[in-house]
């Protein structure tokens, strides 16, 4: 079962059925941009709306649902973790306990403003002064406060006294509503940290207690999530159209971030389109280079659109729509075996351990240029699991105790190159559900 135990149980038939095709209205003339080199792209490219309102197709009693959902999450893992009180300072949790946004980039690396929830009590949040109204166009918040910020950056050598009065409120707080139990901070500032311990109060990693919330998702966010591909996906469609001979990296990355925005997203994680012999090694940000007939392009979005979610895709093709060299098919092929095999894998209860047993097994001449991982939850940003790839399976990064679960939404993936090669860059987006893998995105894979 998924969330609370009036959430139903997610299985393909209670996910909404993704058609690329579903249009927001019927299109006139001059709505669509000139026809996409490959006609299947046209399933994927929105109307243009100009003069026109784009409306998202989530309703309201959706968007209720999810709301109530991750609060439940949040307070059940709580309770699972003996922690009576969190503060939350990341946007990121805040923003899936309370399900709205304020200046998240800023306060990613400003700590202005935060949330304290109690497993047994009020939720709170402490606005950045003069934003307090904001928290109206949110949820489950039952009380509103001034938040008392201690950033050098603002106060300066008057940092420690407000870091005090801050500590202060929080222990007040924290003995009237606590119950005896621990408290948990996803983040914060050696200032504050040394504050609470002053004042008798040690902290436990409230991170860990948001990450395993955020891992299980209800049929209302799996919804919101599919708007969010369905915007990427229109995105990944005008960079497929423009990717002919001459064109920047730069300007193909920004048709990306022109659809986000219309259809108001948020931000990108990261800046990765690159082409050519700028694809291996991977991991290389966007560039002014100018792109030529035949060479890979390969990107991943790395995309917060629509209600927060992230779209996490990636695809590569080549420059011109030019047929694939020998190599670049046989690249391109390696790395659509590996993330089909890999998703074919997926079910609810499948060990960590066991998934790596059974993973695709990439051949020697491809291993010194792999990714860095296998597959990695996804939800409103990328999340845990983090799950390595077999030769790093063992080693310190990612996790190997855990199974699958149903509600999960995973991101597979594969990087293949070899030396001397470009690299080809792919990933999916599924959803576990009771009865397997459900693909999220529908994007088509290249002609290989």
């Amino acid at each position: 079962m998924v969330g609370d135990k009036s959430d139903p149980a997610i299985s393909r038939a209670t996910v909404l059925q993704y058609d690329p095709r579903m249009a927001l209205f019927e299109p006139t003339a001059g709505d669509v941009l000139p026809v996409l080199s490959d006609e299947r792209r046209r399933l994927f490219l929105h109307p243009d709306s100009s003069g026109r309102p784009v409306r998202s197709p989530v309703s309201e009693a959706t968007i209720a649902r999810a709301r109530a959902h991750r609060i439940e999450r949040v307070r059940s893992e709580m309770r699972r973790h003996d922690c009576s009180a969190l503060i939350l300072y990341n946007p990121i949790n805040i923003r899936y306990a309370y399900d709205y946004s304020n200046m998240q980039l800023w306060t990613m690396h400003e700590m202005m403003r935060h949330a304290l929830i109690f497993a047994d009590g009020p939720a709170m949040m402490f606005e950045f002064k003069g934003c307090e109204h904001l928290c109206r166009l949110g949820a489950n918040i039952d009380e509103v406060r001034t938040a008392t910020g201690y950033m050098y950056m603002a106060y300066g050598d008057g940092a420690d006294d407000r870091a005090a009065v801050w500590a202060d409120e929080m222990a007040d707080l924290f003995r009237r509503y606590g119950s005896g139990g621990r408290l948990a901070v996803d983040r914060i500032e050696p200032l504050g940290l040394s504050a609470l311990a002053d004042r008798g109060l040690l902290v436990d990693d409230g991170q860990k207690i948001m990450e395993h919330a955020r891992s299980i998702k209800n049929d209302a966010e799996i919804e919101m999530m599919q708007w969010t591909i369905r915007v990427a996906e229109s995105g990944m469609a005008r960079i497929y159209d423009r990717s002919e001979p001459g064109v920047t990296e730069h300007e193909l990355w920004a048709e990306l971030h022109h659809e986000n925005a219309r259809y108001g997203g948020e931000w990108f994680e990261a800046r990765l389109l690159c082409s050519g012999p700028r694809t291996n090694p991977w991991l290389q940000e966007v560039s002014d280079r100018v792109v030529q007939a035949g060479e890979m392009i390969s990107f991943d979005t790395d995309m917060v659109g629509p209600y927060g979610y992230c779209a996490d895709l990636s695809r590569s093709w080549t420059c011109g729509h030019t047929p694939m060299t020998g190599l670049q098919r046989s690249l391109y092929a390696k790395a659509v075996d590996q993330v089909e095999h890999n998703t074919a894998l997926l079910e609810p209860g499948l060990s960590f351990r066991e998934f790596n047993e059974r993973s695709w097994r990439i051949p020697d001449r491809h291993v010194p240029y792999r990714y860095s991982l296998a597959i990695h939850g996804v939800g409103l940003v990328d999340e845990w699991p983090v799950i390595a790839l077999h030769p790093d399976f063992d080693g310190p990064y990612g996790h190997r105790d855990g199974t699958f679960e149903t509600g999960m939404v995973l991101c597979v993936e594969s990087l293949m190159a070899e030396a001397g090669s470009e690299s080809i860059k792919l990933e999916t987006q599924v959803l576990i559900t009771d009865d397997g893998a459900m693909r999220l995105d529908r994007f088509p894979w290249e002609d290989s």
